[in-house]
């Protein structure tokens, strides 16, 4: 018994020292999603300013595949001690629990909140060579008209943007078939090349492309139009009263990471979201950021697992 809580002691007093001197040596940050996306932007936004505050390297990493499992299971079976971070997401932590079968992680056992990093306003857009509709109306009048005839992508089974564009034809009764990717990135070459002919994904990837015309925005999932695209109606006011999505991206830790270290990154991030590079960056992209406590960041992923839950179970999306 003594060699017990001598040991236990002993491991109480290592992590302690951990904490005080986290971190000691570069930070991964893993990013479930493909190059090229909304997740990305976020994530290297955010980096960059840890890097600079943390006196060491925060680097981005992405998986991407499995609808995020990949990346949620590797940081799952890495080392409970901070130096690799997730980025959480709509789709790994209020989605995958509910429409896949098997998952290989629990998102409330297997991963501790840290903080709520940004929202971001989901666009419609179609390919604006391929498709002739100037608004979301002639849009869902034209995927009526020819039921299956259109097609959409998104980032992956159980994305944003799958989750936003089911839940737009559930309440208009619109038949558009859907084409998932392993990320915004290839989804969007895709759509650029006229192979796909819509989409519904965050404003950051996608304002570039509209701006250029090649891609034509149709309408804004957020409950107001946005400073970016203030001619772009909302799916509400084109006759869908209540509708509204968005993005959401958070970073997550292994559980049993020592509470000191949670708390550090929880300041250290807070700190970064409040930084001129990563505020004028945010601004820049229509994204909102969100200053918070591990334990809001908590609360807020229940509410959205909710909410998830009711669009999977009325959608019928499964993911295998």
């Amino acid at each position: 018994m003594k060699k017990l809580i001598g040991a236990l002691a002993a491991l109480t007093l290592s992590l302690a020292a951990q904490s005080q001197t986290y971190p000691s040596k570069p930070i991964r940050f893993v990013v479930p999603f493909a190059p090229g996306g909304t997740s990305e932007i976020v994530a290297r936004s955010v980096a960059q300013e840890l890097t600079t505050q943390l006196g060491q390297s925060v680097y981005v990493e992405n998986k991407a595949g499995g609808a995020g499992t990949i990346a949620m299971g590797d940081v799952k079976n890495s080392p409970a001690d901070g130096y690799t971070i997730v980025l959480g997401h709509v789709g790994t932590l209020a989605v995958n629990p509910y429409a896949m079968k098997n998952h290989s992680y629990d998102v409330d056992k297997d991963f501790i909140p840290v903080a709520l990093l940004a929202r971001v306003p989901n666009v419609f857009v179609v390919n604006a060579d391929a498709v002739k509709a100037r608004d979301l109306k002639e849009f869902i009048a034209l995927a009526k008209a020819k039921p299956g005839s259109l097609n959409y992508g998104s980032a992956g089974n159980g994305s944003s943007g799958h989750l936003a564009f089911e839940y737009l034809k559930m309440v208009s009764g619109a038949d558009i078939q859907h084409v998932p990717y392993k990320g915004t990135g290839p989804m969007l070459q895709d759509l650029l090349g006229g192979r796909i002919e819509s989409s519904n994904a965050g404003a950051p990837a996608l304002l570039p492309q509209i701006k250029s015309g090649k891609l034509r925005a149709i309408a804004v999932g957020s409950e107001k139009r946005i400073p970016a695209l203030p001619e772009v109606g909302t799916v509400a006011e084109a006759g869908y009263p209540g509708f509204e999505t968005s993005q959401w991206y958070g970073v997550m830790v292994k559980a049993g990471t020592p509470p000191e270290i949670v708390k550090k990154l929880n300041a250290e991030i807070n700190k970064a979201l409040q930084s001129s590079q990563v505020t004028q960056r945010y601004a820049t992209d229509n994204a909102v950021a969100e200053l918070g406590t591990p334990e809001q960041f908590g609360a807020f992923i229940a509410k959205e697992q909710a909410r998830g839950r009711e669009v999977v179970r009325k959608a019928n999306i499964p993911i295998e």
